[in-house]
């Protein structure tokens, strides 16, 4: 086989899986947008995805800015030699990265330095395996971390919150998959998918549970128990109300698939992997004499064009309100929860890195009256050195709830944005200093970029690209007030809604 070539067709997989999404989620993301009412928030939120989703297509740059842990799984003839193939993919990660297709996530957990082209130790995830058909199927999926964060394993039989005790059957099983879309809520951006894993030990359930992830939404489960547990938690799952990114309505999953495997008599685990809306999954085959593409996967049936449709739900149908950063405490005192809002002037990204860097060390630019954005950007620097946003969705947010409100009272910050709300901590120092949590659609990385009209400057690059503190003029950038300034939460208003729905699903249901 021809290496040059083989690593050309690694090269496309990844740009297609990043940019474009397969048939089959586009098709459950046309059929969640049907089912929910016109002018609420899900709708607004779902116009958005739909709009982001076209936006990648035209312009072949990231659908999301976290491209996750590039995971190949790939079967392959007899004699074919894997260790020049790895070396091919290593090739394709690396030039995909620095030409903005992927974003350099490759980080070293001891250090915390960014190899800055996704490889290192452990990255990509490459599964190799033999079989004897005379094609090479390459599979890649792009996890990112919101989702990620979002897996959950359980050990039966345990007590769950709303639904008691989970025993060692298939209808403990049950109770184990509808909490974990409950536990989700919308911080792995929602609607979401979830494969499942039943049996094996702790790493190889979790193993099973992300092979479903790369079936297809429109699949049938050969084994009949599963394919009715899969049925069930499709319908029952979406009675829970927690919605696209966790707003509230119809539709809170899009797909469930449920895998099994033997294990010991001492274990039971049931192990759940949850991925987001932006479903990025794609596969090739491959000729394995010349390296060539000659199929891909997940393309079956009828494409979903959503340039093509009109979208009536928007924004203006709710209350807007426009605000100009550097913003004042009494204007973020008249926001409510539900508000939608429109940005203009600048904002600064911070994740991480930044936020535990604020906490002990003064704030390299003026954050008074400002906005902090939780996102970690795919930039690229043309000719000229002059850095360009080519995807700018929101990370999730709890991850800073240890420092958010702290920093916000220090630095007299206004306004924080990013996806999936923040706990108690944050919600009493939004109280107490007058300020507000906007909640950004997650995954919305080319319609966020759009906003995005220039970069004005960078400080903190020895974080690394997507933790550095980037400055960014902006205009008309939308977002939804979630948490304001007294002390209304609607992350913890669907969070507790959704709990007591959970529990109607509490009497035993297979036997």
């Amino acid at each position: 086989m021809t290496m040059e070539k083989f690593q050309e067709s690694m090269y496309k997989l990844v740009v297609e899986t990043s940019t474009k999404l397969p048939r089959d989620v586009r098709r459950a993301i046309k059929a969640a947008k049907a089912r929910e009412n016109a002018g609420t928030r899900a709708a607004m939120s779902l116009a958005t995805i739909t709009n982001n989703i076209t936006m990648a297509d035209e312009q072949v740059s990231p659908i999301c800015q976290d491209t996750g842990l590039p995971t190949f799984k790939i079967k392959t003839p007899v004699g074919a030699n894997q260790l020049e193939m790895k070396k091919a993919i290593y090739a394709a990660i690396a030039d995909a990265t620095k030409d903005g297709k992927l974003r350099p996530n490759s980080v070293d957990s001891l250090t915390g330095d960014n190899s800055g082209d996704n490889l290192g130790a452990g990255t990509p995830v490459i599964k190799f395996e033999q079989w004897e058909k005379d094609y090479i199927d390459a599979r890649l999926i792009l996890k990112g971390g919101g989702c990620e964060n979002k897996n959950i394993q359980y050990s039966l039989p345990c007590e769950l919150e709303g639904l008691g005790r989970a025993g060692r059957d298939l209808d403990g099983i049950r109770k184990c998959i509808m909490h974990s879309v409950y536990q989700a809520q919308g911080q792995g951006c929602s609607a979401g998918f979830i494969g499942v894993g039943i049996g094996g030990d702790r790493t190889s359930g979790y193993e099973l549970a992300k092979d479903q992830l790369f079936r297809s939404v429109d699949d049938e489960n050969p084994i009949e128990e599963l394919k009715q547990l899969e049925d069930y938690v499709m319908e029952n799952a979406n009675k829970l109300g927690i919605g696209t990114m966790g707003f509230g309505g119809e539709t809170t999953l899009l797909g469930c698939k449920v895998g099994v495997i033997n294990r010991i008599p001492a274990s039971f685990f049931v192990s759940v992997a949850y991925n987001c809306w932006a479903y990025r999954r794609l596969g090739v085959a491959i000729n394995p004499e010349t390296g060539e593409i000659n199929d891909w996967m997940y393309q079956e049936g009828e494409l979903i064009d959503f340039s093509k449709e009109v979208e009536e739900e928007s924004a203006t149908e709710q209350k807007v309100v426009t605000l100009q950063a550097p913003i004042t405490e009494e204007q973020i005192r008249e926001l409510k929860v539900g508000d939608v809002v429109q940005i203009n002037g600048m904002m600064y990204t911070g994740r991480d890195a930044i936020h535990k860097y604020l906490s002990e060390n003064d704030s390299p630019v003026d954050l008074n009256g400002q906005v902090i954005y939780h996102c970690g950007p795919v930039m690229l620097k043309d000719q000229d050195g002059n850095w360009h946003v080519k995807a700018a969705g929101p990370t999730t947010s709890i991850r800073e709830e240890p420092y958010q409100g702290d920093i916000m009272k220090r630095f007299g910050i206004r306004a924080v944005i990013g996806k999936g709300g923040m706990g108690p901590k944050t919600l009493a120092a939004l109280q107490e200093h007058g300020g507000v949590y906007l909640n950004a659609i997650g995954g919305a990385a080319q319609y966020y970029a759009d906003c995005i009209k220039s970069v004005e400057g960078v400080d903190l690059m020895q974080f690394g690209i997507p933790e550095a503190m980037w400055h960014l003029k902006v205009e008309g950038f939308t977002a939804v007030v979630t948490m304001d300034s007294h002390g209304n939460s609607l992350h913890a208003d669907v969070d507790q809604s959704s709990l007591e729905k959970l529990e109607q699903f509490k009497e035993k249901v297979f036997k």
